[in-house]
């Protein structure tokens, strides 16, 4: 008989893929390729997800394997900006191309009707292959060519054909830059490679597990995964509403009691995007939050491994707001990870978290130390 794998088993499980229980020991390299990438629209967002996850992180190493092209930012999993290793970024990108061209055909096609697109993408890439541009520069030096055509949609046209990545000074802690874009292959002085989509399954259920052929779909934007599934050589599970759940057969599923501690998340992170039945990490169908901004000044946080309210920077204060009411052991731990936080965001300038009011509770000051 199947086992059945209840939410908060389910629960732990992916916490412990996340190193969500206990910071992983682990190069900052090793873990963006652990986690399949970390989202990155947000430019610095994973700076944050690395800390919470990480033993002793430095901001500096993610920033020296961005500046040494030993990771980049790039279009992968369900369209979005996505910070992976120069490896997976070569082995990855060819599995998303038909998403990407299928994705500019609903989004931007109207605006480059009676256009040659395969026209626009030789200029384009000529003009990329010369130096790093914005979409903005993009459009406006292809708009002359091509005078009935949206120039937007011109721009889109080559971010969504031609692979891409996003070049530093974007994406490096305390700095700050354009959203520029470079041929990846040039950039990384190699070429893409094709790589079975088998491997990109793995490396999801490795850090995302157990998951339905649903979940594995949502996260990573491709269709037709039933049959990869069927033909690796998984373990299954059940829910306790009767679905199937595959999983590596070695993977870590601690006890359902297992401990969490409290946790702060990036904006975007992927713990909270990555299954299409997220009711392992969100108890009530909130929508998460996608928030403007850099990615190192807001996001959310866990309690006993589940979201629970928000955070953000406001001048010297981090301001942390619950939707539900905590316990006062909870808050107590909740506020010590918060200073943490501020340590890592603000080392020598004294910031103070502050748990925001609650309906059902008082505010609450970390005491001054």
């Amino acid at each position: 008989m199947t086992e059945v794998l209840g939410r908060r088993g389910l629960n732990r499980a992916t916490l412990a893929r996340q190193h969500l229980l206990d910071r992983a020991p682990a190069r900052a390299i090793d873990e963006i390729e652990h986690l399949g990438g970390m989202q990155s629209q947000a430019p610095l967002a994973p700076y944050i997800g690395l800390w919470t996850r990480l033993r002793d992180f430095d901001p500096h190493e993610l920033s020296t394997l961005t500046e040494t092209r030993r990771v980049v930012r790039l279009h992968l999993m369900r369209n979005t900006v996505h910070l992976v290793s120069a490896r997976d970024a070569l082995d990855w990108r060819t599995l998303f191309r038909p998403m990407l061209a299928a994705e500019f055909g609903t989004r931007f096609r109207a605006g480059t009707n009676g256009v040659d697109v395969d026209a626009v993408l030789r200029h384009a890439r000529g003009l990329l292959d010369e130096k790093p541009r914005t979409r903005a520069e993009l459009g406006a030096l292809l708009a002359p060519h091509w005078p009935d055509a949206d120039p937007n949609a011109l721009a889109y046209a080559a971010t969504h054909h031609i692979p891409l990545c996003q070049v530093p000074p974007r994406g490096v802690w305390g700095a700050a830059g354009p959203a520029a874009w470079a041929p990846v292959e040039s950039w990384l002085d190699a070429p893409l490679r094709t790589v079975p989509v088998d491997d990109l399954v793995l490396r999801y259920l490795g850090a995302f597990g157990p998951a339905t052929v649903a979940d594995i779909q949502q996260w990573s934007g491709l269709t037709k995964l039933a049959e990869v599934v069927r033909r690796l050589p998984l373990r299954t599970f059940r829910t306790e509403s009767g679905q199937t759940l595959y999983d590596l057969p070695d993977a870590p599923r601690p006890e359902a009691d297992t401990p969490a501690p409290p946790r702060f998340l990036p904006a975007y992170d992927n713990l909270l995007l990555s299954h299409r039945d997220r009711t392992r990490v969100i108890v009530d169908n909130r929508p998460v939050p996608l928030p403007p901004g850099n990615g190192a000044d807001t996001g959310t946080f866990l309690i006993d491994g589940v979201w629970r309210g928000t955070w953000r920077v406001d001048k010297q204060t981090l301001r942390i707001e619950p939707f539900t009411r905590l316990r006062p052991a909870d808050q107590d731990a909740l506020l010590a990870e918060a200073t943490r936080l501020c340590a890592f965001l603000t080392p020598g300038t004294p910031h103070e978290p502050i748990l925001a009011h609650h309906p059902l509770s008082a505010p609450v000051m970390k005491p001054r130390t």
